[in-house]
């Protein structure tokens, strides 16, 4: 019997009973065993990617959406050190990858073997758990240390990625239950399966997180929710909210922009200083990883009392501001309902959503006008998966608030790789239509998300990009200032333009294009488009228009407030 296809059969059917239903593979020699029972295993949905970096962050959306552990397969060498960017992303988002890597055995090590490389430890301190599998034999015992070691890994991974090496010798194509390819004649000299009841090897139990108490009386307080707080924390954020009389200033994958207390406008009151000198608080609690604007950032050290939940105890304070970091959202004694605290930031808001409406309209395209128009026109129970750098900060800035509408993006790391495979993993576990606003140097980074073979599951996302032919974010940073006196520097190191064609692009992957050039045309676009599964829908802008605008919507704010 096989050892390879041994461990094989095992690893996956433990993996399987915990709760793992999805697996991204790419092709490889050495993990031909894992690969084999993965495509044979009925509980388990295949997607095949022949990109590891697009593997990885496939699996990052679809743990994103779906919260399981998502199971990760590549072979050894640099197919294994593509990953690295995914893993890096899981860990500071704390999502559940089990990162399976094939790897040459001890003796191949260290002697210039093909594809061989020191993979233990690979991802360094990003993995909540690692372990060296080890070279399955045939002997007592391996059935439950294999079991026993998949059980921890899935219970670790409830914290984030998880890296299992598993070293493999030849033969590496063979059976299991009697056949023998190579290896010893017989079956297994113990039993493969597992527990009787279908149950895990080693259930884990963990306690559920104690109420806590908001002592003192609420005062004037803001409640922040950024990104990763999860669906009960935000939920938990705008109850108390609620009972206090206080704003939510939620971030778009805080999700928590909705309600009767949500303030959607709150990135352009928080840069207005007059405002800010108005409404200092007398307490601030943060829900999840805040850090989209500045001028909320600011706006934190201004608290009196910051009051940081972060359940992961990730220490989620970067502006070192806290006094408390609590595991829960608090909830308050005596419930206030609204307030004349409350009542001013909500006028606020509302002549500052007048303002930018009135500005907005008066552009037929323009990225904020997309962004504001995108999520109004989204149907309801549709996920939207932001793009970083400048769309998620025009999400943030320019829609209104709204219910219906699910927010996630890589938002860990920030970083702009593997994002067409993460909208195309989180549309793949949404049960719903779904779509992704991205930037064209996030769209050129991950073109490879765009290949799906025709055996592979298709999800139904249009993919909205805008493209200002370069990196338009940094024509709203301190990198701007040089644009005048060395702008051939500014545009070579900064706006880097590429002049590619999109509707090109689209056509080497044969999939359905858009050109839009006008934004009220935009929500039946999207209805259109229904039922073509993957798309791309283009928006061309001017990257020194846009720095323009964004300079004439905040003067127009600043004018409404005053």
């Amino acid at each position: 019997m096989n050892p390879a296809a041994a461990l094989a059969q095992v690893l996956l059917d433990e993996l399987c009973r915990g709760g793992v239903a999805e697996a991204v593979l790419s092709p490889g020699s050495r993990s031909a065993p894992l690969a084999l029972a993965l495509a044979a295993e009925p509980r388990i949905r295949l997607h095949v990617r022949i990109d590891e970096r697009s593997a990885g962050f496939l699996a990052v959306g679809l743990a994103q959406v779906s919260g399981r552990p998502v199971a990760v397969v590549c072979t050894s060498g640099t197919a294994a050190a593509n990953l690295h960017p995914a893993v890096l992303e899981a860990a500071h988002a704390h999502l559940p990858l089990v990162i399976l890597t094939a790897d040459r055995p001890p003796e191949l090590r260290g002697t210039g073997a093909n594809q061989a490389t020191d993979q233990i430890g690979l991802y360094g301190s990003a993995p909540v758990f690692f372990a060296e599998v080890g070279v399955p034999e045939e002997r007592p015992a391996m059935v439950a240390y294999w079991r026993s070691l998949a059980a921890r890994a899935l219970a670790a991974a409830t914290a984030g990625p998880v890296h299992l090496n598993v070293a493999l010798r030849e033969p590496l194509v063979g059976g299991v239950g009697g056949r023998s390819v190579g290896g010893t004649d017989g079956p297994w000299l113990e039993p493969l399966d597992g527990r009787a009841d279908g149950m895990p090897w080693t259930a884990v139990r963990l306690p559920g997180p104690a109420p806590a108490v908001l002592a003192g009386p609420p005062g004037r307080g803001v409640v922040v929710v950024g990104h990763g707080a999860g669906t009960a924390a935000a939920d938990a954020a705008l109850r108390l909210a609620g009972d206090c009389g206080w704003p939510v200033l939620s971030e778009p994958t805080g999700n928590a922009r909705r309600g009767v207390n949500a303030v959607a406008t709150y990135p352009l009151l928080l840069a207005d200083l007059r405002f800010v000198a108005a409404y200092r608080p007398d307490i601030v609690v943060t829900v999840g990883k805040p850090g989209l604007s500045r001028s909320l950032l600011a706006y934190l050290r201004t608290a009196a009392r910051h009051l940081v939940v972060d359940p992961a105890c990730d220490w989620a304070d970067p502006t070192r501001s806290a006094a408390e970091v609590w595991p829960v959202v608090p909830v308050v004694g005596e419930a206030r309902g609204s307030t004349a605290w409350l009542a001013g930031w909500l006028a606020a808001d509302a002549a500052a959503r007048r303002a930018l409406d009135a500005a907005l309209d008066a552009e037929a395209v323009s990225e904020p006008r997309l962004a504001r128009d995108l999520v109004a026109a989204l149907p309801d129970g549709a996920l939207l998966v932001a793009g970083s750098s400048r769309p998620i900060r025009d999400l943030e800035a320019y829609p209104a608030a709204r219910d219906g509408v699910r927010v996630v993006g890589n938002r860990g790391l920030s970083g702009i790789d593997g994002l067409v495979s993460t909208a195309v993993g989180a549309a793949l576990a949404h049960d719903g239509p779904a779509y992704a606003l991205l930037g064209d140097l996030t769209l050129l980074h991950d073109q490879n998300g765009l290949i799906l073979g025709p055996d592979e599951p298709r999800p139904e996302l249009a993919i909205v990009v805008v493209n200002n032919d370069g990196g338009g974010i940094f024509s709203t940073l301190e990198q701007a200032s040089v644009q005048a006196s060395e702008k051939g520097a500014f545009e070579r190191v900064f706006g880097t333009p590429h002049r590619v064609d999109f509707e090109q692009l689209a056509a080497a992957t044969a999939t359905p294009y858009l050109l839009l050039t006008d934004l009220a045309k935009l929500p039946a676009a999207l209805e259109d488009g229904r039922g073509q599964g993957l798309r791309i829908v283009e928006v061309r802008t001017d990257r020194t228009a846009t720095a323009a605008l964004h300079r004439r919507l905040q003067a127009a704010v600043a004018a409404a407030l005053a």
